[in-house]
């Protein structure tokens, strides 16, 4: 390919993407269905009373979601067993799913056929953040749900936890995002709770050695071997992603990584890799929450954006679980 041509190919894909987010708007259900953000915050406000863990759900899901095809509600689908997202790897054992229907099933009660489930996970999430004392931020909408999902995708391009930011940075970059992106949206941790299964290889025999991962606090460490003991059944028992503030939307999960008690390895890389890049961002954010909000408040809205349906593309679900 020339490099005239190559790029030509670039400004189009560029006034493609351009074009695409123009069409997403604050404004965009106004008219259509203009109670949408109380009507996900009161359903919401209701979950999140009896299940604190009601908003990092959906903010995971409303991450996996883009990160695959973009924002479009695949995630959401249940289809058949070749292609549902719900069934890769990154995505066994997660929760939500529940919360999206009520959702969903409340809006369709005001205002049918209008407002998408990829509109709703990335409004659920804002409100979610914002319950748990976290940065509030205009969420856009406009987007449409998918006719399929991508299994495949969501196996290859949705972080593991086990990651180090060398494995972890291309997969941003890959999206459109940066470093500070990868740490801020890292930052989500501050809240939820993760199965032992996400983390107990580095509580034992940490890649192989015999021993525990080094970068875990000894103490810390001490804590979660009695609650992931070594052979024991631990695939459904849970721990705090933050140990100071677990259920706040705060900046207490990087000065975790800086006490080496990030609970995921994915978590205490970002501090613990040397020379890596991130353990400035890691600093930055430690030493002032506002910095922190105003990053991840960015970072939220540039995950918005990830390649959604707009116009004409795709559909809006009557039900997020399956096409109309």
């Amino acid at each position: 390919m020339s490099f005239l041509r190559f790029v030509g190919t670039i400004l189009f894909l560029v006034a493609i993407f351009a074009a695409s987010n123009a069409q997403l708007s604050a404004t965009f259900y106004d008219s259509t269905c203009p109670n949408v953000t109380s009507i996900v915050r009161g359903v919401m406000d209701q979950r999140q009373r009896t299940d604190a863990r009601a908003g990092a759900k959906i903010i995971r899901l409303h991450f996996h979601d883009c990160f695959v095809n973009g924002c479009d509600g695949s995630i959401l689908l249940d289809t058949d067993g070749t292609q549902t997202e719900k069934d890769a790897a990154p995505n066994v054992g997660a929760g939500g799913f529940d919360i999206v229907d009520d959702i969903k099933t409340a809006l369709e009660n005001v205002c049918p056929g209008v407002v998408s489930c990829a509109d709703i996970l990335s409004l659920a999430s804002e409100i979610g953040v914002a319950l748990a004392e976290g940065p509030s931020w205009q969420v856009l909408f406009g987007r449409k749900n998918s006719l399929t999902a991508n299994r495949s995708e969501a196996n290859s391009d949705i972080p593991s936890p086990f990651e180090t930011p060398a494995v972890m940075t291309p997969l941003f970059t890959n999206k459109g995002m940066d470093l500070t992106d990868l740490v801020a949206q890292s930052g989500a941790h501050t809240f939820g709770r993760a199965r032992c299964g996400t983390f107990e290889q580095r509580l034992f025999n940490f890649s192989g050695s015999g021993n525990p991962d080094p970068t875990v606090d000894a103490t810390f460490l001490q804590t979660l071997q009695g609650i992931c003991p070594q052979g024991g059944n631990n695939g459904n028992t849970f721990t705090n992603l933050d140990i100071s503030t677990p259920n706040d939307f705060d900046n207490d999960y990087f000065t975790n990584l800086q006490n080496n008690q990030g609970l995921l390895q994915t978590d205490q890389e970002l501090f613990s890799t040397s020379g890596s890049a991130t353990i400035a961002i890691v600093n930055r954010y430690a030493g002032s929450q506002t910095q922190f909000f105003d990053d991840f408040v960015s970072s939220m809205i540039k995950l918005g954006n990830i390649s959604p349906l707009t116009g004409t593309n795709g559909e809006i679900r009557t039900d997020c679980k399956r096409v109309n």
